[in-house]
């Protein structure tokens, strides 16, 4: 099985970059040949290619959700609502880029979304949501089965 982790998010605005830290995180750590992870910021089009060929993405962004500030989400990507027609702060939301991919069967994709504390002008995250990192790296390794 060929697995896809993608990093969402802007890292000029606080935990809204938190998909592209952790993502930044993983590609630190040695991986196997089947897990590919891309850093895609706000380019979540560019990852087409890579999405063509998994059998399962997770997919790792700010998300809120209402719960308080560093809590971590773990859901189907068909449990994931949109906002509108595009849907997404990156242009489009994963869904529409799953049907412009244009699979038969799509991969399973997992979205593991961190309830951000600050949105704002700042390279760095907030504590609430660097404390929650870990959580957030166990959930990863936990779907890869590492």
């Amino acid at each position: 099985m060929k697995a896809l982790v993608l990093g969402l998010g802007n890292l000029l605005l606080a935990d809204e970059g938190v998909g592209v830290h952790v993502a930044q995180r993983l590609l630190d750590r040695a991986s196997s040949d089947d897990v590919v992870v891309l850093d895609v910021g706000n380019a979540l089009l560019d990852a087409m290619p890579a999405i063509a060929e998994a059998d399962k993405v997770i997919v790792v962004d700010a998300m809120k959700g209402g719960g308080t500030p560093g809590t971590v989400y773990s859901l189907s990507v068909d449990d994931c609502s949109s906002a509108g027609p595009i849907g997404s702060v990156h242009g489009f939301d994963m869904k529409s880029v799953l049907h412009l991919v244009g699979r038969e069967k799509p991969p399973e994709v997992t979205v593991i979304g961190v309830e951000p504390e600050v949105v704002g002008w700042s390279t760095e995250l907030s504590a609430a949501v660097t404390e929650a990192l870990p959580t957030v790296m166990a959930t990863i390794q936990k779907e890869l089965s590492w």
